[in-house]
């Protein structure tokens, strides 16, 4: 694993650095309300995401017929990374940008990538995942909403849950029945469709957050043209499973642990513990050292998997690795930093001796949903171990 930069990527480097520099926004709208569905950060999110994207910085490695740049992973390594340092917004597309549309890129026909893909990139259109059902979460594959071809048209009934984003999302893309006396693998579609289709009701469900992030979708006699389907009909599965691998480095990204990190260092150089800051008691400081320890743990087994995709080896198993790993570590994070802020730590957003504007109460609920979302960790050990270790199922 060779860990250097040429000096073409360290150029690269401080090109990046100086546009975030003069580029970054000094404070999120809507601070501290982190309301999914609040207009204005919507708005301003997607502002964002479209300047980062006209500055060269989003999906730099798509093909540059699809509206990427046509780099390698180093250079959105490097992007990715000054992102973090510069403590830039979220990017409110990346389901699309990450998710459906490698999906699409791979799978999808030339319509569908001249038609979603370049609304992907400016967040135009934001989009949301309908995999999850009740009955149907971890075991994906007993899904039971039902599609119907009639004519050229299919007939969708049924119901998504736990669909993040569902209340502002432009665009579902959909896993479907559609041929419901094939084995459960099989008979599957993938399928996008419009969220303004009538038929389509969404209801916003509140999380232990306080936010309405997730949200129940059903399905009432609701039209999607045939042209909407990805890949072949009841051949979903395989289309599916490429989103999921997707979905698992998206959650799994290095990124998102080193902001937490960082921040659960401010906390202990800025706050107090028994008359001197935090970061000097020794408990604390072991606790710090045994979080950084598995935070550069991530980070190399991050380099490996870049080094393998610059060699063009296969990912493997790598990316439930970092799922597994980048969930749990995220939460094991909020929770330290919730008690180095004392008996004001566990207070929520809206109590008025809140701490650090009760960041980390809320990252502590959100980062344990996403232990469970995307795959729970005991579903990715389960990868980990039969397609990685070679154990029995």
């Amino acid at each position: 694993m060779d860990l250097s930069l040429s000096p073409e990527h360290e150029a690269f480097r401080a090109r990046v650095r100086a546009w975030l520099k003069a580029n970054v926004p000094k404070r999120e709208v809507g601070e501290p309300s982190r309301e999914h569905g609040d207009p204005a950060r919507v708005r301003w999110l997607k502002d964002w995401q479209r300047t980062l994207y006209e500055a060269g910085y989003v999906a730099m490695g798509w093909p540059a017929e699809h509206g990427g740049r046509g780099l390698g992973i180093m250079e959105q390594t490097i992007v990715n990374q000054e992102l973090v340092a510069a403590r830039a917004p979220q990017q409110i597309g990346m389901m699309g940008v990450q998710m459906v549309g490698p999906t699409l890129i791979q799978f999808g026909s030339d319509e569908q990538r001249r038609r979603y893909l370049p609304r992907m990139l400016t967040a135009e259109e934001i989009w949301c995942q309908g995999y999850s059902e009740p009955g149907a979460g971890s075991d994906l594959a007993s899904l039971k909403t039902r599609a119907e071809l009639v004519g050229d048209e299919f007939i969708v009934n049924g119901q998504k849950v736990w669909t993040s984003n569902a209340q502002i999302a432009d665009w579902m893309f959909c896993l479907v029945r559609t041929d419901p006396s094939a084995p459960k693998h099989r008979g599957i579609s993938y399928l996008l469709i419009d969220m303004r289709t009538p038929g389509i009701t969404v209801r916003p469900l509140v999380q232990m957050t306080g936010d309405a992030g997730f949200n129940e979708v059903f399905f009432e006699d609701v039209r999607v043209p045939r042209r909407n389907l990805v890949g072949e009909l009841n051949q979903g599965w395989q289309v599916a499973n490429a989103t999921l691998a997707h979905e698992r480095n998206m959650l799994g990204s290095t990124t998102r642990t080193q902001q937490m990190f960082n921040g659960l260092l401010r906390i202990a150089q800025t706050h107090q513990r028994y008359g001197r800051p935090a970061a000097e008691d020794p408990v604390v400081r072991q606790k710090l050292a045994a979080l950084m320890i598995r935070v550069e743990a991530m980070k190399y087994h991050s380099l490996r998997q870049l080094t393998d995709a610059l060699k063009g080896r296969k990912p493997g198993i790598g990316a439930s690795v970092n799922k597994l790993v980048s969930t749990e570590l995220n939460h094991d994070i909020a929770a330290l930093a919730i008690e180095l802020l004392g008996n004001y730590g566990p207070l929520a957003r809206s109590a008025s001796r809140v701490a650090d504007r009760g960041i980390w109460p809320y990252e502590f609920m959100f980062t344990l949903g996403l232990i469970i979302g995307g795959g729970t960790s005991q579903i990715q050990k389960n990868i980990i171990s039969e397609r990685g270790l070679g154990m029995p199922r």
